[in-house]
C-alpha cells in the first residue's frame, strides 16, 4: 500500500507521521538524530514505554537522511474537546509526570500540547515521540506557557463556569491566550496562589515582554522547576467541578421496569453475538451500562454520550475495573466534532474517524426520540448518520405512547402536530432506505421496540 502522510503532522521540523500498509510510522529528520539517539541509547524511551506514558515504537529503517520508526497503533484518537473533566485532568497530570521524569533524566518536554495525548486501553497516553529535547542547565521549561494555555486554562474555566469550557480547544487549537484567560476568570481566582502565579501574573509579564519586544532573563534551576511542577500537579489533582447535567444518573430515571431492563441486556448480547462482532460504537451510551454487557466478547467499545458527567462515570468504572476495551468519549450527535485546523486537516471529524475504523456494530438505545423530537432531525437524516457508524445497527424505538415521547411531544406545544410523522411506520420506511430490517422485538413491559438492522 502506498504511504500516506498524515495531514495533521507538518508543524514539527523534527519529523512527521505517515500511514503505510495500515501501520503508523514516523520519519525522523537529521535535525533530531542526536536527540533520538540519546533518548534511545540512554533507555529513556524504554522507561516511558514501561510506565505506559508514551506509545511504544520500534525502529524499522535508518539512513543518513532519515530514520523510520513504527508506533503501536491506537485504533481511535480522541481530542481534548471529547474528554470528561476527569479525563482532562488525567491528561494534564500525565504531562506533568512526563516533564518531571524528563528533568530527572536531563531531558525536557519541548511541547505541552493537549493534542499530544489521547486515551488508549483505559488511560491517557502521550503520542508525540519527538516532543523531547535536551535539558540545559538553569533554562526554564519552554513549554510551560503552552501547558497553561492547553491544560490549566480550560480546567480552571471549567471549575468556575462549567464543562462547556472543556471544548475550548475545538475553536482555539493553539490554546486559550493568557490575556483572555486572565480576563475571563472571576476576581476570586486572584486569591488562589496557583492561579494568581500561573495565570494572572504570567499573563501580565507575557503581555509586557511581548509589547516591549524584550526577552526576560528566566534562569530557573532544576530544583525550582520540580517545585513548580509539583505545585501544579497538586493543584490540578484536587480540582473538581460541581455541575448537574441532564442525563447524569440516567438509569435512575428510566421508565421501564427490571424485566424490560434485563430483556434489553439479553437482546444486546444476542445481537452482538449474531453479527460475530469484535468492535462497536454505542451512541448515547450514557455510562456504558448496556455496552458493558459485551466487554467479554468485544475488543473495542466506544461509548459516546453528550453528557460529560455520564462519560465521567463510565471512565471511573473503566479505571476501577481496568476495562481496557472501553473508550468513553463526549460526543454530541446533533453537533459532532468537525474537521479543524489548516485545510480542515489537522484534527479529524468524529464521523470520519468512526468510518475509518470499520466497526462491526452500532448501538443506539433510548436515543432516537431525543434526536428526532429534541433535535428536530428527520428519520431520513438520522438513518443516514447511523449508516456511517457501522454495517450493523441495534436501535431502540420508543413509540408515541411511551411516557418520554409524550413528554417531548408536549414540550413542542403549538408545534406538536408537526411531529405526527413520529411513528413506527415512518421510522421503518425511512430507515429501510439505508438498512434492511432483520428483526423487530417489542421490549416486554414497555412501549419500546428493538430493531436489528443491516446496512444495504
Amino acid at each position: 500500500m502506498e504511504s500516506k502522510r498524515n495531514t495533521s503532522s507538518f508543524r514539527d521540523p523534527s519529523g512527521y507521521v505517515f500511514i503505510e500498509d495500515n501501520k503508523v510510522k514516523r520519519v525522523i529528520n537529521p535535525i533530531y538524530f542526536e536527540q533520538y539517539k540519546s533518548l534511545t541509547d540512554s533507555g529513556f524511551y524504554k522507561t516511558l514505554f514501561d510506565k505506559k506514558y508514551l506509545i511504544p515504537h520500534q525502529e524499522v529503517s535508518k539512513s543518513d537522511s532519515k530514520i523510520s520508526i513504527e508506533a503501536s497503533k491506537i485504533p481511535f484518537i480522541t481530542y481534548p474537546y471529547e474528554w470528561s473533566f476527569l479525563q482532562y485532568k488525567h491528561a494534564a497530570l500525565l504531562t506533568l509526570k512526563i516533564q518531571k521524569l524528563c528533568l530527572e533524566n536531563n531531558f525536557i518536554l519541548k511541547d505541552a500540547s493537549a493534542f499530544n495525548i489521547t486515551f488508549h486501553e483505559g488511560k491517557p497516553i502521550f503520542i508525540d515521540t519527538l516532543s523531547f529535547d535536551f535539558y540545559k542547565e538553569n533554562n526554564p521549561w519552554l513549554a510551560y506557557k503552552q501547558f497553561i494555555m492547553h491544560f490549566l486554562g480550560p480546567l480552571v474555566l471549567t471549575k468556575y463556569f462549567g464543562q462547556d469550557h472543556l471544548k475550548i480547544l475545538s475553536q482555539n487549537l493553539e490554546g486559550i491566550s493568557l490575556q483572555k484567560l486572565s480576563q475571563l476568570l472571576p476576581f476570586k481566582s486572584y486569591f488562589s496562589p496557583t492561579i494568581f502565579t500561573n495565570v494572572h501574573l504570567l499573563a501580565k509579564y507575557d503581555k509586557k515582554y511581548e509589547s516591549d519586544k524584550k526577552t526576560v532573563n528566566n534562569n530557573l534551576s532544576k530544583v525550582s522547576q520540580v517545585k513548580l511542577l509539583d505545585g501544579l500537579y497538586d493543584f490540578i489533582a484536587n480540582l473538581s467541578v460541581n455541575e448537574k447535567t441532564e442525563w447524569d444518573h440516567y438509569y435512575n430515571q428510566i421508565n421501564y421496569n427490571d424485566v424490560a431492563y434485563q430483556f434489553k441486556k439479553e437482546v444486546v448480547k444476542d445481537w452482538f453475538l449474531s453479527i460475530k462482532g469484535e468492535s462497536l460504537i454505542d451512541i448515547g451510551g450514557n455510562d456504558g451500562t448496556f455496552s458493558r454487557e459485551l466487554k467479554n466478547v468485544a475488543k473495542l467499545i466506544i461509548v459516546a454520550d453528550v453528557d460529560p458527567n455520564a462519560v465521567e462515570q463510565n471512565y471511573k468504572q473503566v479505571l476501577k475495573i481496568k476495562e481496557k476495551m472501553i473508550l468513553p468519549i463526549v460526543a454530541n450527535v446533533l453537533n459532532p466534532s468537525a474537521n479543524y485546523g489548516f485545510n480542515n486537516g489537522e484534527r479529524f471529524s468524529f464521523i470520519d474517524r468512526v468510518e475509518d475504523l470499520h466497526l462491526d456494530g452500532c448501538l443506539a438505545l433510548a436515543v432516537i426520540h431525543h434526536i428526532t423530537l429534541s433535535g428536530n432531525i428527520p428519520f431520513s437524516l438520522s438513518a443516514q448518520f447511523f449508516s456511517k457508524m457501522a454495517p450493523n445497527l441495534l436501535i431502540e424505538f420508543p413509540n408515541r405512547s411511551d411516557s418520554w415521547v409524550q413528554f417531548l411531544l408536549d414540550s413542542k406545544r403549538e408545534f406538536k402536530n408537526h411531529f405526527d410523522f413520529y411513528n413506527e411506520e415512518n421510522f421503518e420506511k425511512e430507515y429501510s432506505v439505508y438498512f434492511e430490517i432483520l428483526n423487530k422485538q417489542k421490549i416486554a413491559s414497555s412501549e419500546r421496540i428493538l430493531y436489528s438492522l443491516k446496512r444495504r
